[in-house]
């Protein structure tokens, strides 16, 4: 994905790209604890989203050089006239006015200003977009306290309209502590006069993991939290609120590496109207499939051995998000190389859902032509991709799996995935009638060269049996480091190497 400038935005969620890509202003506040990486998510909304002319970043916390020595990137001549360091500005705002203004205008005049301004309000937004910044909030603050280094970033920001910027402020508390403000009158203020009248996206940096209650101020509230997994620390960033944007996935991993951050599974294809150029396909090794993750095919010797069938076990605490995130890339490789798949879904999973994810990168109508969804639970659908298996008796139920074998294979009989949750056939059939429908699957996804994906769920009774059927044995748990296994479990080999695209 692209901004205006041609550069790519796929180190951010298309969720947030979408938010901050809306009409009028947005305000968002970004939360964690000490190292999580907010500014450096601030710094790269700035570098993605941002036009080298209209979007700012004012830093209260850390001066230019300290925020150049952590990340180098910024010392480009285009990301420096972005920093704005608050100490240099009010020393310029200083020297340019020979003095800190302290007096406003009188209360009465200013209830005029602001009646004006609800009247003219009220007659919508014919008049077009906004050319002059509004100061009424600000102002009132200003009569407590002076505050020079934003009042700069208003006239910056003024100077910029009609088009719209982006103001990144890292942090609040910094802001609020040095003027003595209250965080919630002060956001309140930029919400009001920036975001609202002035069409400006205003991106808000809190130093502390909870919001304190201003949360409702604002448009968006995203959190980024950081915990330590055998000694390694695990970043994830989850999106708690954005008004008006659907949030097709709530949670991301994420990666400072080299001092950038990056959102784990997301293409830089993407836009942020859920559009995306097409998958790039990783080749097929010899007998092989490529796991669509180089890092995953290097830790496998190549990819995963064709007629195979590949055990995923996941912890009670692993969500669908992140095993999606390592099932995505696979699928979408058979996909962008013009091939199919069947795919039995957990509960929690959505067809829907998943239709909406790979759509984005290869075309919706392969995917609704070559991807067979059988549902167990429904009798009637309108989507060509799922299966009503609730409306079928037994013979019918077959007749329907092998037309849907066929549209998966489609007319040159490529083969395809059979992705098989587990648990779903177990609830419905029982575990002995379940082992019989999985030794028979198992054995014909061999026997015809597909690849066979499975999802074991704790609690199966069926585990053991299906371990024995298995190719190959991933293990993936929030408390001890992913695992795979060959065979009958010798070589175990760590899977935390591998990485979405």
């Amino acid at each position: 994905m692209t901004n205006e400038n041609g550069g790519t935005v796929g180190r951010v969620p298309p969720e947030v790209v979408s938010f901050l890509s809306g009409k009028g202003g947005r305000s968002l506040i970004i939360k964690g604890g000490a190292g999580t990486g907010k500014t450096t998510f601030g710094l790269e909304l700035l570098e993605r989203l941002g036009q080298p002319t209209r979007s700012f970043y004012l830093s209260t916390r850390v001066g230019d050089e300290s925020l150049y020595r952590q990340f180098p990137w910024l010392r480009t001549t285009e990301m420096r006239s972005r920093i704005l360091d608050a100490a240099k500005l009010f020393l310029d705002t200083i020297q340019a006015t020979g003095k800190v203004r302290t007096a406003e205008l009188p209360d009465s005049e200013q209830r005029k200003i602001k009646a004006g301004r609800e009247v003219l309000g009220s007659f919508g937004t014919e008049h077009g977009p906004p050319t002059r910044v509004d100061r009424t909030h600000l102002a009132a603050l200003l009569k407590r306290s002076p505050m020079p280094e934003v009042e700069n970033v208003y006239t910056r920001i003024e100077r910029a309209l009609p088009e719209k910027s982006l103001l990144v402020i890292d942090s609040l508390e910094g802001v609020t502590h040095k003027y003595g403000l209250e965080m919630e009158e002060f956001v309140m203020a930029l919400q009001k006069d920036l975001v609202e009248a002035s069409s400006t996206d205003v991106v808000m940096i809190l130093e502390k993991p909870e919001a304190g209650g201003i949360e409702y101020l604002v448009d968006g509230l995203i959190s980024i939290q950081r915990e330590e997994l055998d000694e390694r620390r695990i970043r994830h960033l989850r999106l708690e609120k954005l008004r008006a944007t659907n949030i097709g996935r709530a949670r991301y991993a994420v990666t400072l590496d080299g001092g950038r951050f990056e959102a784990l599974g997301v293409s830089g294809a993407a836009n942020g109207k859920g559009a995306a150029a097409s998958w790039t396909a990783t080749p097929d090794p010899e007998r092989l499939y490529s796991t669509g993750i180089p890092d995953f095919d290097a830790l496998l010797g190549g990819g995963l051995r064709r007629g195979s069938f590949n055990a995923f076990e996941v912890d009670v605490n692993v969500g669908v998000d992140d095993y999606y995130m390592l099932f995505t890339p696979t699928f979408l490789n058979f996909l962008g190389q013009g091939r199919g798949m069947i795919a039995v879904l957990a509960a929690g999973e959505s067809p829907e859902k998943l239709r909406e994810a790979l759509v984005r990168y290869v075309p919706a109508h392969h995917f609704d032509t070559r991807v067979r969804i059988p549902d167990y639970t429904i009798s009637e659908t309108e989507e060509p991709y799922i299966l009503p298996m609730a409306r079928f008796g037994r013979d019918e139920a077959m007749r329907a799996m092998v037309t849907a074998e066929k549209a998966a294979a489609g007319p040159d009989r490529k083969p395809f995935i059979e992705y098989m949750a587990f648990d779903t056939f177990e609830s419905l059939m029982g575990d002995q009638v379940a082992i019989r429908m999985y030794f028979s699957g198992v054995s014909r996804t061999k026997h015809v060269g597909n690849l066979g994906i499975g999802l074991l769920k704790p609690g199966l009774l069926v585990s053991s049996e299906i371990l024995n059927m298995m190719d190959t044995y991933f293990r993936s748990s929030t408390s001890t480091t992913p695992r795979a296994s060959t065979g009958s479990g010798r070589g175990r080999r760590s899977t935390r190497s591998a990485r979405t695209p």
